[in-house]
């Protein structure tokens, strides 16, 4: 247990832990000792000094000092075996992060050596590379993902717990082409769509997050809102960077609050027009939501039976986009 303990200390430095929870601090002219203001009661001056190479806190005004389980205790008024547990989990958590991007980085591998997947891509009307990187999309043709990442390290357990391998040890997004989702820089979730006949749509079992490359959108005053991500790929592609996807129709809390941040917002909503009006209503619906939060919401009608990805593989241009954003309907 003794060596558990230091050993999770060890992988976990209190250093940055503190500065993941916003602890400002500048050197105490000491190798490796810094100093702040104390986390752990009201300070006036800097009195709360941090060992980086013995991983052991102390703070002068409070009188409190200890290692990192320690310092849980104190800041989140935990036991110690909670303490311990909490520490774990962020462990895990980081070890999660740092597999989402080997993951990644192994898709984006294969994308341009792989005929089927360049096909895919040009028959879904995605033909600039620039943007195909931008994007990180990424394939996966299956087979090896997992003895890639076992030789860096990364256990069949935790594989199979982030659901990226079945329980055969088989690659998930087999033959799919993958876009990586991110939250503040971050990876939280893949997108996988097949390029064979399984079912077309896959994602990681976990949230999907927030509204796709949200950080590069919310500055804008005037948002489109697809359904897909080949829809927003095309549309990004056509100069349309006020573009973001919710990966369906059915936005979850945290998206809905993402496009009502600004209330001045204008929200274009360009939803699949399917033959059994499922994507239609799925619009009109949300329109209705957004307006009732004080949105502008505008419903687009591209042709029958096309989506904004389908619509530009067809050969329909910005101009054409342009025309149906300007014939919308407000709600």
């Amino acid at each position: 247990m003794g060596m558990d303990l230091e050993r999770l200390k060890q992988r976990i430095p209190l250093l940055e832990y503190l500065q993941q929870h916003n602890w400002s601090a500048r050197s105490a002219g000491i190798s490796q000792e810094f100093v702040g203001l104390c986390p752990l009661h009201r300070d006036a001056r800097p009195s709360f000094y941090v060992n980086a190479r013995k991983n052991l806190f102390y703070c002068h005004g409070c009188g409190r000092g200890g290692d990192l389980i320690r310092f849980v205790q104190l800041f989140l008024d935990l036991p110690f075996h909670e303490s311990v547990a909490h520490l774990e989990h962020c462990l895990v958590s980081a070890s999660l992060v740092r597999l989402l991007n080997e993951t990644a980085a192994f898709y984006q591998l294969p994308l341009h050596r792989c005929p089927e997947a360049a096909r895919y891509l040009e028959q879904r009307g995605l033909r600039d590379s620039a943007l195909i990187e931008e994007l990180g999309i990424g394939y996966a043709p299956g087979g090896n993902l997992r003895c890639h990442l076992a030789a860096m390290g990364y256990s069949f357990d935790l594989l199979l717990h982030a659901g990226l391998i079945d329980s055969q040890g088989r690659d998930a997004f087999c033959r799919r082409v993958i876009f990586s989702c991110r939250e503040r820089g971050q990876i939280v979730n893949f997108y996988g769509r097949s390029i064979g006949a399984a079912f077309p749509h896959r994602l990681l079992p976990r949230s999907k997050g927030g509204l796709f490359a949200w950080e590069s959108v919310r500055h804008f005053s005037s948002v489109i809102l697809a359904e897909g991500l080949f829809d927003l790929a095309v549309l990004w592609q056509a100069g349309f960077r006020n573009t973001t996807c919710a990966l369906g129709t059915h936005l979850t809390t945290q998206q809905l609050s993402q496009l009502c941040e600004q209330p001045d917002r204008q929200v274009y909503i360009v939803f699949d027009q399917d033959e059994n009006q499922a994507g239609q209503r799925a619009g009109h619906q949300l329109a209705q939501r957004l307006a009732s939060a004080g949105i502008s919401a505008h419903v687009v009608q591209l042709p029958s039976g096309y989506d904004p990805n389908s619509y530009f593989v067809a050969g329909a241009t910005a101009a054409d986009f342009t025309d149906c954003l300007q014939q919308e309907k407000q709600l």
